[in-house]
């Protein structure tokens, strides 16, 4: 499983969360390619293992292959028992495994798409693409539920898990997959869009209440009411409130450099392959924040290769 590997004691080690495929194996592929030792996880094993084998055919022998389901506690724990034996830190931790919160109509296999819909796709822009993988899916409180406790619970499992490994690098360092659906002027509310931007304030706890509330107001059909953000809404709502949660963990642990990224609108199974950008582009663009300069900046939001806003 871990697989042969050594590395000098001076190497930075990462771990990339859902690094088998798309935007996660290319951070793998353009870390390992600058000489981050990379510990890749995924939850299939077999899959996780072929990835690796594919990179190390394309020379990057230092990546490595670690099971890790970010929604099993005891899955996180043992990889945190292997990194604290194997390596005694973590320099950069990528959260990239995420879930869509929603159901598609088609397989998530490009395959299933007709030939007359790639054609319809390709003289589309992003809001009409977006629009397309909309009518596609379906949005229910189960998949929403699911939605949140993949994409905020287990991200926010994996980094408390982690967190004691990151303070014993020099410079740890935490990339937070986000988007630009959890930018918070998708909030029809200005109550929620105030409160999720008042991270000076905001807590863990209350992240935690505003997230029961959405689901309850999900289960009662209250979104619209309630000014949560339309279409996608678990996966803008988990985006959001991670990008909040990285920013008080930025207030909180000032040793650590704690930032999150839009990778941008990727090809990808999780977009039924209607992205703009390749994976090689969306990874070039986390892996450009997880490989930022010593001493830089912490609790902000990446675009393009720049800082954004998070509103």
């Amino acid at each position: 499983m871990e697989g042969a590997i050594s590395s000098p004691a001076n190497t930075r080690v990462a771990v990339v969360t859902g690094g088998n495929k798309g935007i996660g194996l290319e951070v793998c592929r353009q870390l390992a390619g600058n000489g981050v030792t990379v510990v890749l996880t995924a939850r299939d094993e077999a899959r996780g293992a072929a990835a690796v084998e594919k990179l190390r055919e394309q020379g990057l022998s230092g990546v490595l292959f670690y099971q890790l389901d970010i929604t099993d506690a005891p899955s996180i724990a043992r990889l945190a028992g292997f990194l604290k034996t194997r390596f005694g830190k973590l320099d950069i931790l990528v959260n990239n495994a995420a879930i869509g919160g929603i159901e598609y109509s088609h397989d998530t296999d490009y395959s299933s798409v007709t030939c007359q819909e790639k054609e319809k796709l390709s003289g589309m822009d992003m809001d009409q693409r977006l629009g397309w993988l909309w009518e596609n899916s379906r949005e229910t409180y189960d998949t929403a539920k699911k939605g949140l406790a993949t994409n905020y619970y287990g991200t926010k499992q994996v980094i408390e898990a982690f967190l004691s490994l990151l303070q014993a690098s020099s410079e740890g360092r935490i990339v937070n997959v986000s988007s630009h659906f959890g930018q918070l002027r998708l909030f029809r509310s200005e109550e929620l869009k105030r409160e999720l931007n008042d991270t000076d304030s905001l807590t863990q706890e209350r992240l935690d209440e505003l997230l029961d509330m959405f689901l309850k107001d999900f289960e009662a059909d209250k979104l619209d009411s309630r000014g949560w953000p339309k279409y996608f809404s678990a996966y803008k709502v988990a985006k959001a409130t991670m990008n909040a949660y990285s920013r008080i963990l930025a207030r909180e642990h000032p040793e650590l450099r704690v930032n999150c990224v839009h990778p941008g609108y990727v090809k990808t199974d999780m977009t039924i392959h209607s992205g703009l950008l390749t994976p090689e582009e969306g990874g070039s663009r986390v892996a450009m924040v997880a490989l930022l300069p010593e001493g830089g900046v912490t609790g902000a939001f990446f675009e393009d290769f720049k800082e954004s806003s998070f509103v």
